[in-house]
């Protein structure tokens, strides 16, 4: 066969793709690359060898030397045959093992040096021995695997070399190339015929795990057939029975629940239009249980179900101050309400929204609106609602949906009419899942919400008769397109009289009855709710103050039950007995004059609030310093105060370079709150001045008011929650702007008889009556 065995010999080569030849095998192989088509033809010319070796990966269209296995079979090219379609269709006959030594620089195809690799035929008992196992494994692997047909092993029994035993074997079997290569490069014949038996014990271990999972998997088959056809029996004998069963039933159902009901034309029509889709819907199809679910909400909503208003005032107006003390603004809407639907029979549903601070009673005012009008509740909490989904619903598309939270609502209410409570409204936020507070304006506008559109629904559903009521804390957090779509009521805190009264008529009693105590177990006088109200409480709302009640009602409960006593009297002696000692002091906030501190009033998202603001001046280079987390606005207004007071310092008998040689210190000690807004520009210059010209401020004053650069004093809001707040420190005296002299009409007059308020245009006022005597110049 040409040269010496050892140095090898020229070869053309052919990479084959996903097959593998061994020696003394004859096969077709159709060749369509250029390269090996080339090969081929020359392969052809010279002596009809040609080596083929395999491809480590199938899918490389034109492989390099790491991607063509080293060692191959050299083949005679018996027959060669052009195909129509380009391709070469060949006939091989495997001669002999041989291993690349090296490739040419050939570029028109692929030539290597080869050298053949003889084997040993010679034969040995422990070869023998090997052939004989090999082939009753390989008669083993026939009788599991179908793939191989009995004729095989006749064939393979008579071979006597046992390297072509092992090599046919190999061929028949379904290997991995790189199984079959390594049978190839494995050219000792025991050890072939070793790794042969490997693979067969393997092969046939897999064989038997997937006849018995054939087998279970037959047998579940047949039990579920079995179910099937005992199903449908089942079915049959139903419908002799004349019960109804199945799909059917389920459509006649819901047609005779459609009937029953009061439904618009295009309702109507599509509810049709979904049953019959529902009918022609295959039982076991996933489909069907999303248009049941589709046909269960459209039937459930009140599409024109609504109570009649129950249009009696009087009776109205008992209802509302039987539950709540105050709040007259509101109730005074409501009963305007009721007045203008006695007149007109077809109204647009009011969409109200109460502001004020936590605790005065909102949510709970609500619901006695809707007592008072006989109408459906419903509350929905917006707080923390981020997602646009969560108002107008989901797709019906997407696994799980479901409508919207109005949509849940009207269902839950059952009426087309209900008083529908939208809780924390300036609480909701926004992120990539879209602006809830966006999808609330089709909601809250009455010239729309005739047509309200849930993504679910996909209906237009009417939600015009609807009276909504929403609550928030503060109208900033409100977007300001939502905010004109409704109508806003403002309700203040409690002065300390109203919190009597309401501590008296509803909390105390409420208590009692929730701890199940009786008037004769526990007495409160009045004078030790206003101690509770003055000296443990200090809020704008009742809620502290309900807890305080509910904190004494538990005591008293627990020294009746134990048999210490039998009555007790809770006294302003005896309070701190039960509730400990005071939280607050109540009174002046400041027991006497200082200088550099003035009480100024603010207003926060719970109601009115005293703040204390400090000045203090010290040897230095002229710097400003703020502290007391202070927001952007209020450092504007120590901004603006500083440069009031240094135009007029000659005035004020302050020396020309104070700022020069000082350094100005600025804190309002309240704590790690947060405090921004513009009210307390008067209330930092007069605590600039009286630091600067050691002037002591009245203890009794607090004041509010913005200033600007030439001591103009400007208007604020939020007056009637800080004289609330002034109040309830005990100042005597508050400054106010001069703008905000029409708001006193708000001010409660038991405030008024208390506290004297002042108007001022400008701070040459409010210096007048904030400092007192003066005792020597800086």
């Amino acid at each position: 066969m040409g040269p010496s065995k050892t140095k090898g010999r020229r070869f053309p080569l052919l990479p084959l793709r996903g097959l593998l030849v061994y020696p003394s095998m004859v096969l077709h192989l159709d060749v369509g690359r250029d390269k090996s088509v080339k090969a081929l033809e020359k392969a052809m010319v010279e002596d009809n060898l040609i080596l083929l070796c395999s491809q480590s990966e199938v899918n490389i269209e034109e492989p390099t030397q790491e991607d063509i296995f080293r060692i191959g079979t050299v083949a005679k090219v018996r027959q060669m045959l052009k195909l129509p379609n380009g391709t070469i269709r060949v006939l091989v006959e495997g001669l002999e093992r041989a291993e690349i030594i090296q490739y040419t620089d050939n570029e028109e195809y692929y030539e290597v040096h080869a050298r053949e690799l003889p084997e040993d035929d010679t034969m040995h008992p422990e070869t023998d021995a090997l052939m004989r196992t090999v082939l009753n494994q390989f008669e083993n692997y026939i009788n599991l695997s179908k793939k191989v047909t009995p004729e095989t092993l006749a064939a393979v029994s008579d071979i006597e070399e046992p390297g072509r035993l092992a090599d046919v074997i190999t061929s028949h079997l379904s290997l991995k190339i790189k199984d079959k290569q390594e049978i190839l490069e494995t050219v000792d014949i025991r050890k072939r015929l070793e790794k042969l038996l490997d693979i067969l014990n393997n092969e046939r271990e897999v064989l038997e795990l997937e006849r018995k999972i054939n087998q279970r998997v037959k047998k579940q088959m047949e039990k579920t057939q079995k179910e099937y056809y005992l199903r449908e029996q089942m079915k049959a004998i139903q419908k002799e029975l004349g019960e109804k069963e199945g799909r059917t039933g389920e459509v006649e159902e819901l047609r005779s629940q459609m009937e029953g009901l009061i439904l618009p034309d295009k309702v109507r029509e599509k509810i049709e239009k979904e049953i019959d889709r529902l009918e022609k819907t295959p039982a076991s199809s996933a489909e069907g249980g999303v248009i049941r679910n589709y046909l269960d909400w459209l039937l459930s909503l009140p599409w024109s179900n609504a109570t009649d208003d129950d249009l009696d005032i009087a009776k109205a107006e008992e209802i509302l101050d039987a539950d709540h003390y105050g709040l007259e603004k509101p109730k005074e809407r409501v009963l305007e309400y009721l007045a203008v639907r006695k007149l007109v029979k077809t109204m647009k549903g009011p969409i109200l929204c109460l502001v004020g601070p936590p605790g005065v009673g909102k949510t709970s005012l609500v619901r006695s609106i809707a007592k008072a009008l006989g109408r459906e509740f419903v509350r929905i909490s917006l707080g923390g609602v981020r997602d646009e989904a969560e108002i107008r619903g989901h797709r019906r598309t997407y696994v799980g949906a479901m409508p919207g939270r109005i949509i849940q609502g009207m269902k839950t209410a059952g009426t087309a009419n209900p008083v529908f409570l939208l809780d924390e409204i300036d609480k909701m936020a926004s992120d990539f899942r879209g602006d809830p507070s966006a999808a609330l304006l089709e909601v809250l506008d009455p010239e729309q919400n005739n047509t309200f559109s849930d993504h679910f629904v996909e209906l237009p559903f009417d939600l015009s008769n609807v009276m909504f009521v929403t609550t928030a804390n503060a109208i900033h957090n409100i977007p300001r397109p939502l905010l004109d779509r409704m109508e806003l009521l403002n309700i203040p805190g409690y002065t300390e009289l109203e919190k009597l009264q309401i501590a008296g008529r509803y909390l105390l009693p409420k208590q009692k009855r929730e701890h199940g105590l009786t008037d004769e177990q526990i007495t409160v006088e009045e004078d030790t709710l206003l101690k509770v109200i003055r000296e443990y409480t200090r809020e704008s709302g009742v809620r502290n103050l309900e807890q305080q009640m509910a904190s004494l009602c538990r005591k008293a409960a627990k020294s009746v039950v134990s048999g210490i006593t039998e009555r007790i009297v809770i006294t302003p002696d005896n309070l701190k007995d039960f509730l400990g000692i005071p939280r607050f002091r109540y009174g002046i906030a400041e027991l006497e004059d200082q200088v550099g501190t003035v009480t100024g009033l603010a207003w926060t998202e719970v109601g009115g609030e005293t703040l204390t603001i400090e000045v203090t001046v010290v040897p230095g280079t002229g710097k400003l310093i703020l502290t007391g987390k202070l927001g952007d606005v209020m450092k504007e207004s120590a901004q603006a105060a500083f440069s009031y007071t240094r135009s007029k310092a000659g005035e004020l008998g302050i020396k020309p370079d104070f700022y020069e040689k000082n350094d100005i210190h600025i804190h309002i000690p309240e704590g790690a709150i947060p405090k921004d807004g513009p009210s307390a520009g008067i209330t930092i210059a007069t605590a600039l001045v009286s630091a600067l010209t050691n002037r002591h401020v009245s203890k009794s004053v607090a004041m509010t008011g913005e200033i600007t650069l030439r001591g103009r004093v400007l208007p604020i809001g939020g007056l009637k929650e800080k004289s609330l707040a002034a109040h309830r420190a005990g100042y005597k005296k508050i400054l106010l702007p001069k703008d905000n002299e029409r708001d006193l009409r708000d001010i409660p007059d038991s405030i008024k008889e208390e506290v004297e308020f002042v108007p001022v245009a400008h701070m040459d006022q409010v210096l007048q009556h904030a400092l007192v005597e003066q005792t020597g110049l800086q």
